[in-house]
Parts: structure tokens; C-alpha cells; sequence
């Protein structure tokens, strides 16, 4: 009798637990830190593009605070839902994602600020489906290397990994194609992550590596990589090389940061960044509007933000008991901390240059509300990670 009653207790928690998480069991440090990124990015948005047009000052800062509203929404609702479910519907949202990616490159897709990424769905609004295809492929990822039932500890299989490798080539072909270099190393850079996590034998990560390292030379080879992306691995190397081209981006990106030195020239008072000298700083060079304005200690303070996610996110990963949750929250990680890795090294001078925003701190609709899903299903499986098979 006591341990049907021990059992009954266990199967009522899982339900109280499935009903609804409420606030309180959630990684308070966690949200908290996405808050706090959520402001500073959003008082550098303004300071960036409030000297664009003297008519509406304010006009893209509104479009970000309703993006960020949006996606604390989109956080709430994901945050409460069983993030188990997703191994289910983690085949359609895969395809969904790869549907969006085929539709950028037909006639459907538009080209915003040179990037031809977009679909516009009319209002003025427009969805970006490579910012989607992050999460969904972590998703899919983690369901192709969780080949058993929950809870179990077998390793992924060799046709697990294969599959991963397929998986990561659909979406990243199709993202190549619009071209969009840098989301392309995302992809990779987060699909080695979720194999990394899943404790894949060594033999299948030479594998995987051998064939990753076999599409990059056929890329360079059979020359699909574009003029101007070229050019941005050689700017790394020499900046002076096209000081009026793209070496021009990164010098005045260096020079941005640069100029801050440790407490920074105040908010709203960068020469930089009010003379529009760095291009795209509200998205993409948003670190050189931190570096000039707020200085050093403004640019440590977002990075340590940024590290407490991966940190917490990370701690989620290896205290889940579901390995399917553990791969979807360490896939989560590695994909941030590697966009993270790109979009600040290229400002300073040891990344290329490539086109990926700064998470929760960049301009950006459909990024952000890409970020602010998968800190809701970390929240979710943090949430559940007591009661996970």
C-alpha cells in the first residue's frame, strides 16, 4: 500500500507539473539574465538608428520592443508546454524550416539590407526561415541521436549520425543557396555540439568530421562560395588588403570598440556610431555600439550575460536524466555560444565577417523570437528534469 501510494503521489506531480509550470520553478538566473540583455540591446538599438530619420526617431526602437514582447510570449508559452512532445512533432518542424528555406530561394523571397533571406508576409512584416531552421534542426538532431526509448543510455547509432549528417546537409544547402555563409556555420557548428553531447564513439566523430571536412573543400573547390565572401576570410587575414571594401568594415568596427576604451564615450554619445561609420550596427555590428558607448566594462558586462545563458543552459544539459531533453537543451548551447563566438570575434578582429546577430542583444524579428523559443524550452526542461524517464 505505501508504495502505490508513493506511486500515486509521483504520477500526480507529473500531471501538476505537466498542467502548468508556474514562474517560481523556473531558472530565475536564467531569465534573468535574457532580461537583462533585452534591455541592453534594446537601449543600443536605440542609440544606433534614433539619428536615421528626424520624422520617426523611434521608429525601428518600437518594431524591437514589440519584437521583444512578442517573444517573451513566445517564451511564456513555450516555457510551460512539455518540451517532451517535441520529439514527436520534431520531423514537422524540421520540414516546416526546410519548406521556409526552399520558399527564400523561389520568387517568394525578398532581399532586405543585401540579404537575400526573407519572406515578406505582407504589412510590412517579414520572416526570416534560417533564425527558425536553428531550433528546429537541434530538435531533429536530438531525436535522430536519441535512437531508443527515454531513459535509455546506448550510445547513438552509426545510422543515427548519418542521418544527423543528412539532416544538418538539407538545411545547410539550402541556406547556402540564399547565400548566407554565416548561419551555414552555425548550423555546422551547432550539429557538432549535439554530437559531441551525445557521446557518439570516436570513429563516428572522425566520420562526421571527415565529411564535413570534405563538403568544405568541395564548396571551395567547386567555387559556390561567393566573390565577397572570399573576400571576408582574406580581409580576416589582412584588413588593408580591401580597406575600401570589406577590409573597410572591419577596421571600422575596430576602431569603434577601440575608442571606448574602459568606461566608454556614455549612451547616445558615440561618434562611430551616430556617424553610421560601422555598417549595420544595430544587427549584425551591434558589439561596436557596446564597445564604443559603454566601454570595456560595458562589453565584459554583455559578455558575462551571455555566459551566464550558456552556463545555465549547460547545467540544464547535464543534470536532465532525458537524453533526448539533454541533447535539445546542449544542441540550444552550442548554437548560442558559437553565434555568440562569431558575432563578437568579428568585431574585434579574429572572426570573419559574417552575417549573424548577437543573441538577445541585436535588431532582429525573427531572431529574436528564435532565441526566446529555446530559452523557453530550456526553462521547460529544467522544469521537468525531476520527473524525466
Amino acid at each position: 500500500m505505501p508504495e502505490a501510494m508513493s506511486v500515486g503521489r509521483g504520477s500526480l506531480a507529473k500531471r501538476a507539473v505537466g498542467r502548468g509550470a508556474t514562474v517560481w520553478k523556473m531558472d530565475g538566473v536564467l531569465f534573468a539574465a535574457v532580461i537583462a540583455l533585452s534591455v541592453i540591446g534594446t537601449l543600443l538599438v536605440w542609440s544606433s538608428t534614433r539619428m536615421w530619420s528626424s520624422a520617426e526617431p523611434t521608429g525601428l526602437l518600437k518594431k524591437h520592443v514589440l519584437n521583444v514582447c512578442i517573444g517573451l510570449a513566445l517564451y511564456s508559452a513555450v516555457a510551460v508546454y512539455d518540451y517532451r512532445r517535441l520529439r514527436t512533432w520534431a520531423p514537422l518542424f524540421y520540414g516546416v524550416a526546410l519548406l521556409g528555406l526552399l520558399l527564400v530561394i523561389t520568387p517568394m523571397g525578398s532581399t532586405i539590407n543585401g540579404h537575400h533571406s526573407w519572406i515578406m508576409l505582407g504589412g510590412g512584416f517579414a520572416v526570416q526561415p534560417a533564425e527558425l531552421a536553428k531550433p528546429a534542426l537541434v530538435v531533429m538532431l536530438a531525436r535522430l541521436l536519441t535512437p531508443t526509448a527515454e531513459g535509455t543510455k546506448d550510445r547513438p547509432t552509426a545510422i543515427g549520425v548519418l542521418l544527423s549528417l543528412a539532416a544538418l546537409g538539407g538545411a545547410a544547402v539550402l541556406v547556402m543557396l540564399e547565400p548566407d555563409l554565416g548561419t551555414t556555420m552555425v548550423l555546422l557548428a551547432t550539429t557538432a555540439g549535439v554530437i559531441v553531447f551525445a557521446g557518439v564513439r570516436k570513429r563516428l566523430v572522425l566520420l562526421a568530421v571527415g565529411l564535413a571536412v570534405a563538403g568544405a573543400a568541395a564548396v571551395w573547390s567547386l567555387g559556390l562560395l561567393k566573390p565577397y565572401q572570399v573576400a571576408r576570410f582574406t580581409a580576416l587575414m589582412d584588413p588593408s588588403s580591401d580597406p575600401r571594401g570589406v577590409g573597410y568594415n572591419s577596421t571600422q568596427a575596430l576602431v569603434a570598440v577601440g575608442s571606448g576604451e574602459v568606461f566608454g564615450k556614455g549612451l547616445f554619445h558615440g561618434g562611430q556610431t551616430t556617424g553610421r561609420f560601422v555598417p549595420e550596427q544595430h544587427t549584425d555590428f551591434i558589439f561596436t555600439v557596446a564597445g564604443e558607448e559603454l566601454g570595456f566594462l560595458g562589453t565584459v558586462t554583455v559578455v558575462l550575460l551571455l555566459g551566464v545563458v550558456l552556463l545555465r543552459g549547460l547545467r540544464i544539459a547535464r543534470a536532465c536524466d532525458d537524453r533526448f531533453g539533454a541533447l535539445v537543451a546542449g544542441g540550444i548551447v552550442a548554437w548560442m555560444a558559437f553565434q555568440t563566438l562569431v558575432n563578437v570575434g568579428m568585431t574585434i578582429g579574429i572572426m570573419p565577417i559574417t552575417g549573424v546577430p548577437l543573441p538577445f542583444v541585436s535588431y532582429g524579428g525573427t531572431a529574436t523570437f528564435a532565441n526566446m523559443i529555446s530559452v523557453g524550452i530550456l526553462q521547460a526542461i529544467h522544469v521537468r528534469r525531476p520527473f524525466a524517464a
